[in-house]
């Protein structure tokens, strides 16, 4: 999980476009993000496996 501050420091708009970072609204993960979710990888994993996210479930073939 990612320091308070850094999460505060990255919810700041940047002097540039190119230095944002988006974060996972949950734990604050910067890697592994997908924008369709607003989550990290791990977070979106355990939110599908829950059932949390509509339209989503654990493939199989």
């Amino acid at each position: 999980m990612a320091r308070k501050s850094i999460i505060i420091r990255s919810l700041r708009t940047p002097k540039f476009k190119s230095r944002v970072v988006r974060r996972c609204n949950q734990c604050g993960r910067k890697r592994g993000y997908m924008r369709d979710f607003d989550l990290c990888r791990i977070c979106f994993r355990e939110a599908a496996n829950e059932g949390q996210i509509p339209g989503i479930k654990k493939s199989s073939w």
